[in-house]
């Protein structure tokens, strides 16, 4: 039969992964439309993409390619952006899956900084290693974005190299150029300490919020 990636409900002191739905589209477009500055190199769907984009990422799905999420705070109960899994990889045997990408990923402008991300890295990479039994997890982004390139170091990633015009550039103004993308990744082996590191992120983010964490 093969390994189903299904990502499962995830959360945390901050944030719950919901696998995304038609029912999170009022919401991403509410989180779409907040400050964009951040987004330079990121393509965020406009308010009236949400549900072509919704849409897309639903027929990825539905290949096997993706488990797509929405990113709900628990704080406000609001919809603040989307992540997924993506490309699985499944090189010893088909039901065994040895390494998947976790990409995909935008947070509203009043997200960002908040342990959002930290936290859901923590939940995505945690159910890949300890569940799914992988032995890496790696991310990719713009070489040119050093903002998302921090927030990735920050995880405890550590950077593999540039791959030259691997894939299409969301950069305004490049439609039909491609970029260089930078990779980054984590190992069933650093996963001890890229936990620890995430999970006091969180507990300091989770303390300034007023949250308990689990």
């Amino acid at each position: 039969m093969g390994f189903q990636m299904k990502g499962p409900v995830l959360e945390g002191a901050l944030v719950r992964l919901e696998p995304l739905g038609h029912r999170h589209a009022a919401g991403l477009a509410e989180a779409a439309e907040e400050h964009r500055d951040s987004y330079a190199f990121t393509w965020v769907p406009r308010a009236h993409e949400i549900g072509d984009y919704v849409d897309a990422q639903l027929a990825r799905a539905a290949t096997g390619m993706l488990a797509p999420y929405a990113q709900v705070s628990l704080a406000s109960g609001r919809v603040v952006g989307a992540t997924a899994y993506w490309e699985p990889r499944c090189w010893r045997s088909d039901d065994r899956l040895d390494a998947v990408e976790v990409g995909f990923t935008w947070l509203a402008s009043s997200a960002q900084g908040t342990g959002v991300n930290a936290e859901s890295k923590l939940l995505l990479f945690r159910h890949a290693f300890e569940e799914w039994g992988v032995a890496r997890v790696d991310l990719k982004t713009d070489a040119r974005n050093s903002r998302s390139r921090a927030a990735i170091e920050r995880t405890g990633a550590r950077p593999e190299g540039v791959l030259r015009n691997w894939s299409r550039s969301w950069a305004p103004g490049e439609d039909g150029l491609l970029r260089d993308s930078a990779i980054y990744s984590v190992t069933a082996a650093e996963w001890p300490a890229c936990r620890d590191r995430l999970s006091e992120r969180v507990r300091r983010a989770a303390r300034a919020a007023g949250a308990t964490v689990r």
